[in-house]
């Protein structure tokens, strides 16, 4: 098959990666991609929010399967695009895709199907906003309602944190996404990840994980897009994955097909774990990033089979075969991210470090200059490897982290301590 891949992250390296594995990939495309995934596959200068530039560039590659990496390409409907030009597609809808792209729509969904989450309520209007946070006092989350890049979240641990973080969304910090806000009561508990595709009625889970959100060791500083990842997750035991799919994946499902907006593709559930029970906090549509890094190194080649089985609606009959193993990676970030941080800085050593079924370095942010890599993003390498153990997989990847010669970039130390 003729596979295109949309997107240029780490996300959609390990996607590569794995897809490449697989005897069924012939010809693989990537667009934009990184100087990392130039290695393996053919990248493509490609406007992959434009519906109709991708179906033209698909028909024109005699392209047979897309998968869609980020979430931005599928709010805009470019999913919906490629079906309509009869081009088979990963990926929601642009109905589907408002799951993630609008917090307050997943609350409804939530109240409509039952599935327990954070008590909540939304806001168009600032003073209405404040006058709540101040009634309910803090802790407290305030979220954008829309597409923030992972980064319009803020945990607030006092009052006065979470007004200003009220302030800085009506006031454009987050664009569009902050025209809506949505205020939720604080979760107690273990925040784990649980990966699920959805064929439009049938689901399977595909494996669990969980990140390292804040900047700082021992999850001090401010939120990032993830600054690492491990998988499975031990919080998530049989038995609250049962539950979890019994009573909030599966609703939601369920309830989105009764809408006429059927989901199909990958829904990440985020969940709050307290007393062996989980909630809701959010749902992605799309692989977590650096998650699916860390669910790639594990499932290898079959991770397109299911993905392809989930496109053509035969996820019925398909079954994970998990390996008793376990994969880390650690997230090399520019200095000074998630605020301004500067591009442009070569990055060495990497030739010489190994690539296997255990050990891969997937670019993220990366762009290939006078046949060096350079920075290219805040967030620039997804360090990664697998081990018999968590502690093997760990000392793997900061072996290899130990060996990367990058000055201009920084890692945290930690990633993993939660389960060791």
């Amino acid at each position: 098959m003729n596979i295109l891949i949309l997107g240029g992250g780490g996300r959609e390296h390990s996607l590569a990666w794995a897809v490449k594995q697989n005897p069924k990939c012939d010809r693989l495309i990537v667009a934009p991609g990184n100087a990392g995934i130039a290695m393996l596959a053919e990248c493509a200068d490609l406007d992959i929010l434009d519906g109709a530039a991708v179906v033209t560039f698909a028909e024109e590659n005699a392209v047979d399967f897309v998968i869609v990496g980020p979430e931005a390409p599928l709010a805009a409907g470019v999913a919906d695009a490629l079906r309509a030009a009869g081009i088979l597609t990963f990926g929601p809808s642009a109905a589907a895709a408002r799951l993630e792209a609008s917090k307050g729509f997943t609350k409804e969904i939530c109240d409509a199907s039952g599935a327990p989450t954070a008590g909540y309520a939304r806001f168009t209007d600032r003073a209405a906003a404040e006058d709540y946070i101040r009634v309910q006092g803090a802790p407290i989350v305030v979220k954008a309602d829309g597409l923030a890049a992972g980064k319009g979240v803020i945990v607030a641990m006092t009052e006065a944190e979470a007004l200003a973080a009220v302030a800085d969304m009506f006031g454009g910090e987050f664009g569009e996404a902050g025209a809506e806000v949505v205020i939720e009561e604080f979760m107690d508990g273990e925040e784990a990840s649980l990966f699920v595709l959805c064929d439009g009625k049938d689901v399977l889970a595909v494996g669990t994980a969980q990140d390292h959100k804040r900047v700082g060791d021992g999850d001090t500083g401010p939120n990032t897009g993830g600054m690492g990842a491990y998988s499975p997750a031990p919080v998530l035991s049989e038995a609250v994955l049962d539950q979890a799919m019994a009573e909030i994946v599966r609703p939601t499902v369920a309830e989105m097909a009764r809408r006429g907006t059927p989901f199909q593709g990958v829904l990440y559930a985020g969940l709050m774990i307290e007393d062996g029970r989980a909630r809701l906090v959010e749902y992605n549509v799309r692989f977590g990033d650096p998650e699916c890094q860390v669910l790639m190194m594990r499932l290898g080649a079959q991770a397109f089979d299911l993905i392809h089985a989930c496109a053509e609606g035969r996820l019925g009959e398909m079954q994970v075969t998990w390996a008793s193993d376990h994969a880390l990676t650690v997230v090399m970030a520019a200095a000074g991210y998630p605020g301004a941080y500067a591009k442009g800085s070569q990055i060495r050593g990497l030739e010489e470090l190994p690539e296997d079924s255990s050990h891969m370095v997937f670019h993220a942010g990366t762009a290939g200059r006078d046949g060096s890599v350079v920075a290219s993003g805040g967030r620039v390498l997804n360090v990664t490897a697998r081990g018999a153990t968590l502690a093997e997989a760990r000392d793997r990847a900061y072996g290899m982290v130990d060996a990367i010669d990058w000055p201009g970039g920084f890692c945290r130390r930690d990633i993993g301590w939660r389960a060791l």
